[in-house]
């Protein structure tokens, strides 16, 4: 089963700016919850707000669960990479950490892997918002999210030729 976003009605870009921000203020928000014995990234869009995340709440401790479910911009089978294997308990005092929830079939799947363990994203949409402990800022379902990693930098696109 897949589902394509063809042309998303609202194009929402992110500068490396705005989600390292975004992220610290996650961080904040993560601080008061608990002892973390780690973070757990989800692969590949949370290995950047991770770092910043591990960085701010002085924890060490880096797991990744690797998870493909798109193809570019279409949604297909969850398959699991690479598992976070040195996680124990259901993810019990651990973060797991992504860069937005969109759907929730993702979080939904990775959910059932590390139940105990306190999902927090930085983008929430509406479909996958239940699904997480801790979110910075929503936007709508029909909103396409271009992240700095998927945009050229400015400079490239100011160089006249």
């Amino acid at each position: 089963m897949s589902n394509k976003i063809q042309n998303p009605d609202k194009n929402f870009p992110v500068t490396w700016e705005e989600l390292h921000r975004n992220a610290k203020a996650l961080a904040w928000r993560l601080a008061d919850h608990t002892k973390w014995k780690g973070i757990i990234a989800i692969t590949r869009g949370g290995l950047v707000p991770a770092a910043i995340i591990a960085r701010e709440l002085d924890l060490r401790v880096v797991e990744t669960i690797s998870v493909k479910s798109y193809d570019h911009q279409t949604q297909g089978e969850i398959r699991v990479l690479k598992a976070a294997d040195a996680v124990t308990d259901g993810g019990k005092d651990w973060l797991l950490i992504d860069d937005l929830v969109d759907t929730g079939k993702t979080a939904a799947y990775v959910r059932k892997l590390l139940p105990n363990a306190h999902f927090a994203t930085i983008y929430a949409k509406p479909a996958g918002r239940p699904l997480v402990d801790t979110f910075i800022t929503e936007v709508s379902q029909d909103t396409w999210i271009h992240f700095p990693w998927d945009l050229l930098p400015v400079s490239y696109l100011q160089i006249e030729r």
